[in-house]
């Protein structure tokens, strides 16, 4: 009887052992191996996504309120319907309107040796305007919010000098902008404290040029507003300079920038179906808005066309997913978030299934890895003994991190994925006019796709 026992439960174990892997059985090995293969011959060969992305681009930068960004709303939902997307619609998002205006000027004044130079700058996203005739006043540089509040009574009635530059000595670029990039975000508030008039802040960018780069500032209901610019790398260092030999000069700034009332939009979201768990989701996702210089190409026309191409890419290729695919466009994601909050809003809401989201947002370059966001190490290990057909892709690691500002809504999915390309270039670019379709190569683009739509199909193959 002893013996039979043994020989009744040793299958069993050996069941139990080879389940404890995600991925044993031979045939799926060979399977997924295959699929994997067609998708990046099929990505690389045939570049729909960036061929895409190219026609996405003419529409020109499309911030949220925009008239340009409803037509990219439209053109993302007609491109959906095109490509036999089963289901397409519209979630309707009220969004911030601010515009920028015509009037963007910065010179330096009664100076000897600086007098009557002028400065390349940008309005931030949601500044205040100058009076009509503009501001003049004498200029305080500083490098941190701390060595401001030490030089507080010399703020009254000047303009913040904001000059500390990203951090460079680190290997993650989006370390470095985390260096520097609080001045641009919050340095007209601390600058409002002691009685300053505007702000300038020097770019927040890894490229030694001197075009500017923008993005959102941030203003409190208990301090006044004040205007803020951001100015390009070059003359922010001729400022600093200027500000050494002649402290007492004065910058003059004029800007007609302004905020309109909140304007309808709405996020642009496309599925297909799965024919065995249509009701378990899987997301994938990027902002189609975009600062209002440049063409939004990496930031982020770039994840919306991957995206697309992800479902595009199971059509062409005849792959039935078992759970359904859905692409989700969220606007409002550079200054606002809302339409990431309404769509967070509809799926804890919703009777489906959010089984995982993954979200592009980092640019189109080089794959290199997934970030995990979840406190399951067994997830975490499931989704990374999947790197050798990821790998096919370029993708070298799956590990713990952050996933996306836009996905991070989606508080009852289960899992919430990041997709990470090489980051080096990706801050040359962001937020400025350098921001281009011809800044975005081809082959870097579809492995990306590539890489996210190998994950899209092992998670609807596999589940969780």
């Amino acid at each position: 009887m002893k013996r039979y026992f043994i020989i009744l439960t040793l299958p069993s174990l050996l069941f139990t052992t080879l389940t404890a892997q995600p991925i044993t059985d031979s045939l799926k090995i060979i399977q997924y191996k295959e699929v994997a293969q067609q998708i990046v011959s099929s990505a690389l060969k045939e570049r729909k996504g960036y061929e895409a992305l190219k026609n996405f681009c003419r529409i020109g930068p499309r911030l949220s309120g925009s008239r340009n960004s409803l037509i990219a709303i439209n053109w993302a939902k007609n491109k959906m319907i095109e490509l036999g997307f089963d289901s397409v619609w519209l979630q309707p998002v009220m969004v911030p309107h601010w515009e920028r205006g015509t009037i963007q000027k910065a010179m330096i004044m009664n100076s000897k040796k600086f007098n009557g130079t002028e400065l390349n700058i940008l309005a931030l996203g949601g500044s205040i305007g100058t009076p009509t005739e503009g501001i003049a006043a004498n200029v305080i540089e500083v490098k941190s919010f701390a060595e401001l509040e030490k030089r507080k009574d010399e703020a009254k009635g000047k303009i913040i000098f904001f000059s500390r530059a990203v951090d460079q000595s680190l290997l993650n670029t989006f370390r470095g902008y985390g260096s520097a990039v609080d001045q641009r975000v919050y340095g007209a508030i601390e600058g409002a404290k002691y009685d300053a008039v505007g702000v300038i802040v020097r770019s927040v960018t890894t490229k030694y040029d001197n075009v500017p780069h923008t993005g959102v500032m941030l203003y409190v209901d208990s301090l006044p507003g004040i205007p803020g610019v951001t100015v390009g790398y070059e003359d922010a260092d001729l400022l600093s300079e200027a500000l050494k030999e002649d402290p007492n000069l004065q910058l003059a700034l004029q800007l007609n920038c302004k905020t309109l009332p909140d304007a309808k939009s709405y996020n642009v979201i496309g599925e297909i179906r799965g024919s065995e768990f249509p009701d378990e989701i899987i997301v994938v996702g990027a902002h189609l808005d975009s600062w209002d210089v440049g063409d939004g190409a990496h930031d982020d026309g770039a994840g919306c066309m991957q995206t697309i191409e992800v479902v595009d890419l199971f059509k062409r290729l005849n792959i039935k997913p078992k759970r359904t695919i859905r692409v989700v466009l969220f606007i409002n994601e550079e200054n606002g978030s809302r339409g990431a909050k309404e769509y967070g809003v509809y799926a804890e809401s919703s009777e489906q299934i959010h089984l995982a989201a993954i979200e592009s947002d980092r640019g189109a370059f080089n794959p290199v890895g997934f970030n995990v966001d979840t406190d399951s190490t067994k997830l975490i290990e499931k989704i990374e003994s999947w790197l050798p057909y990821l790998k096919l892709a370029g993708i070298s690691w799956v590990r713990k991190g952050g996933s996306g500002a836009d996905i991070s809504k989606i508080i009852n999915a289960k899992l919430l994925i990041g997709y990470v390309p090489d980051n080096q270039r990706y801050f040359d670019i962001h937020h400025s006019s350098s921001d281009v379709f011809e800044e975005v190569h081809p082959r870097e683009f579809e492995l990306g796709t590539a890489a996210m739509a190998i994950l899209v199909y092992l998670l609807s193959e596999e589940g969780l």
